[in-house]
């Protein structure tokens, strides 16, 4: 007993992204104490759990900040003691998917509606007769499915006994049909939309929209938009964005050696920067995006809530498994060049959160250049305002979705254009 305890603490402490994203774990429970009273956290925290929570719906707006980074805390919780039961070696897919754990369970994901998703792709591994480890980065992203979860149960026409067993029934079922699908969308787009699982879970909530609709009933849809947190919350992102930056830094020795040198990945999947650069310079990099990702929302007047704080956490969180400056830029330009001509500005709250999500197709950018990769943001901004219709808002991954259909249309251009210039 004393030797399995002694060796379970060895392999919690014996990689360092682990204790990194332990730390950010345990900052998230920390700062929603220092916002909030407990008793106020833990009432919002209950009301976020038998809340609907479909796009949009901020967390913060809803149950205020303390409760959202408690909800938040408990949901990256969640995924992290799973990593740990499981014995998994940190990769920048196992960081990716905790930081899309934390991040959304700020407009999304909570406590209560990711289990049954989980429960369900445990379910299709023990159908193959595999292990759990294989499957395990489907269970976490496909978590953005969480909203099906609770739409059964909150406002489904049926008793309330009935809502909950159709609640997990319908969990159960996504988290079981999610991993084939996920394997065949990733041939799709070939790599180039960072966000595979958001292309297959709008393909599962457009099924889910279509057989509700047909039966006479429509999910209901939200806009809940928080604002004045931009102080403290730039204060929580500059101090753990800025630790990151320092401790990559300082495990480094003290150089910056590597930092640009990580911009030769396209970030086409798969593209672990922790296995191919190491920690240090992965840990600099997640520092780098986060800050960049923070400034600009402050540099275009825009809200640090819930949901813009989920896709800064997705951008830090892909800054070990794919985003870098050099691929990320172009594309949010091209969500900037087009708050000069659409209908839209970049304040508007839908805009945004894509500036940040639309770089899911940063390797676009990485692997064809500056001009397409703008163009990938542009069309990218369009699309992403329409295609949430077709799924409800169920599919937290809108933006996941979005990138897939771009690469569809953009990438067969963009192999025709190259293969005429003769590159």
């Amino acid at each position: 007993m004393t030797a399995s305890l002694s060796a379970f603490k060895k392999h919690l402490t014996g990689d360092p992204m682990r204790t990194v994203m332990a730390a950010l774990n345990l900052s998230l429970f920390m700062t929603a104490f220092l916002l909030e009273s407990p008793e106020k956290v833990l009432a919002g925290f209950w009301t976020i759990q038998l809340a609907p929570c479909g796009l949009i719906t901020d967390y913060m707006a809803l149950a205020g900040p303390g409760a959202a980074f408690f909800n938040a805390g408990c949901v990256m919780l969640v995924g992290f003691l799973l990593t740990l039961v499981l014995r998994l070696r940190y990769t920048g897919g196992t960081v990716a998917s905790l930081s899309l754990m934390a991040g959304f369970a700020l407009f999304g994901k909570n406590a209560l509606n990711i289990l049954p998703i989980l429960a369900g792709v445990w379910l299709y591994a023990r159908y193959q007769r595999e292990k759990m480890s294989r499957y395990i980065y489907i269970a976490l992203f496909g978590t953005c499915l969480g909203p099906v979860v609770s739409e059964f149960a909150v406002y489904a026409p049926l008793p309330l006994p009935l809502r909950l067993i159709g609640a997990v029934g319908a969990g159960l079922f996504i988290g079981f049909i999610l991993p084939p699908i996920a394997s065949y969308t990733l041939r799709i787009h070939q790599g180039y939309n960072l966000y595979n699982i958001g292309f297959a879970a709008g393909i599962v909530g457009l099924m889910v929209m279509s057989l509700s609709k047909s039966i006479g009933y429509a999910p209901n849809t939200l806009l809940l938009w928080a604002t004045g947190y931009n102080v403290p919350m730039a204060i929580y992102l500059t101090v753990v964005f800025g630790a990151m930056l320092a401790v990559g830094f300082l495990c480094n020795g003290h150089k910056l050696r590597g930092l640009w040198r990580i911009t030769r990945h396209s970030g086409r999947s798969v593209a672990d920067f922790v296995a191919m650069d190491g920690f240090a310079v992965t840990l600099m990099n997640m520092g780098l995006v986060g800050l960049f990702s923070t400034a600009y929302m402050l540099a275009i007047g825009g809200d640090l809530n819930g949901p813009t704080l989920g896709g800064i956490f997705t951008v830090m969180g892909f800054g070990a498994f794919g985003k870098h400056l050099k691929n990320i830029t172009p594309v949010m330009l091209g969500v900037v060049l087009g708050s000069f001509f659409k209908v839209w500005t970049m304040t508007t709250p839908s805009v945004q959160i894509a500036a940040l999500f639309c770089t899911a197709l940063a390797p676009i950018a990485g692997e064809y250049g500056f001009i397409w990769g703008l163009a990938a943001g542009l069309i990218h901004s369009s699309v992403v305002l329409c295609v949430g219709a077709l799924h409800g808002g169920l599919n937290l991954y809108n933006n996941g979705f979005s990138a897939g259909l771009v690469c569809i249309i953009l990438i067969p251009l963009i192999e025709v254009f190259q293969k005429e210039k003769g590159i």
